[in-house]
């Protein structure tokens, strides 16, 4: 085992001292659950002070929340103990819903307010008449605790989340540079589909960590929209790198080696660019190379053959590549500059695209909070008809674990690893309520009893490669100490709640497995069919979504495929889907419908293609030949009445979205021919 580090010591040294600080709060205002304080102490605790008072602000107001639905509903429903049940139920399996239904951390409020409603609620049943005295006990204990964290974690050598944020742009930037040099080069190297795809994950990752930098306490937090708008780069990035990528390759197939040969000193120079200095402006090198460009781009014409239509639509997608690397280098000098207070004011003001545009499961969010529900009904069923005394723990620890383990495809070794770890501190747990507390007699001995085993927690609570086995350990002694009244407890109490809380663990395991458990490749052909709906829609011209919006939508699905096409092992029809091409291909149609209007007659081409296309993304992955015979066939016409129109920027763009969206449909194909007479 390694020996912790520096940034170990001190998290837990913190978490530690805030943990004491809220008993000791707690103990002298009177609180009577002073133990809740120092629990919600530790979940509120993290490495980075940012996401500390992110998660503290959302958890106070899911504590609040949860507090009102309990003062509410309780003493109208105390007389109706399975009404009740029901209610309490649909709440948390509401919360639940609308928070997986959001991906920033407000998602954590809602979630909360569910989950705390519970925890209020079932232990308080058999007191109808203090219920209001109880709710505000424990709002005041869990506010402390947040309270407490927030400010160690803040105050006291806080460490700041922007530096980490800014390290895994940068990372992410360079990745964007290899690839770029590996796809602009014949000679360069060749990397597996499943690393590009994490370049996507990693973006969306980025995205969401980003939600925690108006809290942090570092400069960087004043750069925010800066940081949106570089991620929004990289985003658009990802499907253009692959396009070029992929036209390169026609050419080569297509035996064009002079043309080849035309491009290959352009794209040693774009190279370049994306190589030079970070602090090195470089917008009149981006502006020469674009007019080179220009320059190698072939004329359009109606005698236009499938070569120089690759190279259309590869001089358009350069035009983007230089001047998305132009943007993300000029973002990247404004978050330097923004850190050391010279941010330009319009950076401060960049328009950007709202996490909410990320992909959403609805049916997934709704399964979810339909096991929640069931799962909390079957432990209150179990409770009332067996008139357990300590039988509120059950639905109290059923609602926490399927909440917590929500956003997983199978929940169930999650939950399963939280119950044996909370198991296996059972006897530790036993021996702080009926060894240690009673004869303890005042704080600091407290604090000497808690030292050793909280320490060395906060050590594994730091490593993620050891929290998901700490923190479950460290719950349940936090928990039994916090349900249980630590001046009266006894044997009796403590093996009642315990087995309580075990029927609870069993209760969510057992009901996800039946409700909820899905597989990697289930979700994968989720993801997949998600994407294919929305080509289908931008098809009928539905809903036609932004080039920022849509690339940030679809590489978020890119990327959430990655680890589970890894996991889904061989089955053949996941392995053989490219969701890079689709990503591609979306932005074609995108790009297509943008210039649609200014196309004159060539529009009359475009209308029934993307009638086409809608129907061809509406019956993936079941497509049979003669619709995609079809939709090559209307493909070739669009293609020739666009050159055969007018010859302006609009035509080209069309142009260069009809070719990627040919080769991307149909790689296979034989190539297109001008004319209707040469193809027959």
């Amino acid at each position: 085992m390694n020996l912790p580090t520096r940034s170990e010591i001190l998290f837990s040294v913190k978490s530690f001292a805030a943990a004491m600080l809220s008993v000791y709060v707690s103990m002298r205002i009177g609180l009577p659950r002073p133990f809740w304080a120092m629990m919600t102490a530790y979940i509120c605790a993290a490495p980075f002070a940012g996401p500390v008072r992110s998660k503290g602000l959302y958890r106070a107001g899911g504590t609040v929340l949860g507090a009102i639905a309990v003062t509410f509903l309780v003493p109208r429903l105390i007389n109706s103990p399975e009404l009740l049940s029901l209610v309490l139920a649909l709440w948390i399996a509401g919360c639940l819903y609308f928070s997986l239904l959001d991906r920033t951390p407000r998602s954590y409020m809602l979630m909360l307010g569910g989950y705390t409603a519970g925890l209020i609620a079932f232990p308080a049943v058999n007191e109808p008449a203090a219920i209001f005295d109880i709710v505000l006990a424990r709002v005041e204990e869990i506010l402390l605790g947040i309270t407490c964290a927030t400010v160690v974690h803040s105050l006291v050598l806080p460490q700041p989340f922007g530096p980490m944020l800014v390290a895994r742009l940068d990372n992410a930037v360079r990745d964007a540079q290899h690839w770029i040099r590996d796809a602009l080069n014949p000679a360069g190297d060749t990397r597996s589909a499943s690393d590009r795809r994490k370049l996507a994950g990693d973006i969306t990752e980025m995205r969401l960590m980003t939600t925690h930098l108006p809290f942090d306490t570092s400069h960087l937090r004043w750069t925010e929209k800066a940081v949106n708008a570089l991620q929004e780069r990289l985003a658009a990035f990802v499907p253009i790198v692959s396009g070029v990528e992929d036209r390169l390759t026609a050419l080569r197939e297509l035996g064009a080696t002079e043309v080849s040969e035309r491009w290959h000193a352009l794209l040693r120079d774009v190279v370049a660019l994306t190589e030079s200095p970070k602090d090195v402006a470089i917008d009149a090198q981006g502006a020469a190379l674009r007019q080179r460009i220009d320059a190698l781009e072939p004329k359009v014409d109606d005698t236009l053959g499938w070569t120089g239509m690759i190279e259309v639509n590869l001089a358009a997608r350069l035009r983007r590549l230089i001047e998305i690397c132009v943007e993300t280098r000029a973002l990247r000098q404004h978050i330097d500059a923004g850190v050391h207070g010279r941010l330009p004011e319009a950076v401060r003001h960049l328009p950007g695209v709202p996490v909410s545009a990320l992909h959403l499961d609805r049916g997934m969010a709704l399964l979810s909070a339909f096991a929640a529900a069931v799962a909390v009904l079957a432990c209150c069923a179990f409770w009332i008809l067996t008139g357990w005394p300590s039988g509120a723990a059950a639905p109290m620890m059923t609602a926490v674990l399927c909440c917590f383990f929500s956003t997983q495809d199978d929940p169930v070794p999650f939950i399963k690893t939280f119950m044996w770890y909370s198991i296996y501190a059972i006897p530790l747990s036993a021996l702080y309520l009926l060894g240690i507390l009673p004869a303890v007699h005042n704080f600091e001995s407290f604090v000497l009893a808690c030292a050793p085993t909280f320490l060395a927690l906060g050590v594994f609570l730091a490593r993620p490669s050891t929290f998901g086995r700490a923190m479950p350990f460290l719950f349940a002694i936090c928990g039994t100490l916090a349900m249980i009244d630590t001046h009266n407890a006894d044997m009796v109490s403590f093996v009642n709640s315990t087995l309580a809380q075990v029927v609870g663990y069993i209760a969510a395991a057992v009901t996800t497995s039946v409700f909820r458990r899905v597989g990697a490749g289930w979700t994968a052909r989720r993801l997949l069919k998600a994407g294919w709906s929305e080509l289908s829609r931008m098809g009928t011209g539905e809903r036609v979504p932004s080039l920022p919006e849509f690339s940030a939508r679809m590489v978020d699905r890119v990327g959430q495929l990655t680890p589970r096409l890894a996991l889904a092992g061989k089955d053949q029809d996941l392995q053989a889907v490219d969701a890079l091409r689709d990503l591609r291909i979306g932005l074609n149609m995108t790009l297509l419908q943008s210039v649609r209007a200014r196309l004159g007659r060539g529009e009359a081409a475009v209308g029934p293609l993307m009638k086409q296309l809608s129907r061809h993304f509406a019956l993936r992955p079941r497509v049979d030949a003669g619709c995609e015979r079809s939709l090559l066939d209307t493909l070739d016409n669009a293609l020739r009445a666009i050159c055969a129109g007018e010859r302006d920027a609009a035509q080209r763009e069309a142009l260069a979205a009809l070719t990627g969206m040919r080769r991307d449909l149909f790689p296979k194909a034989a190539a297109y021919q001008p004319s209707l007479a040469t193809a027959i």
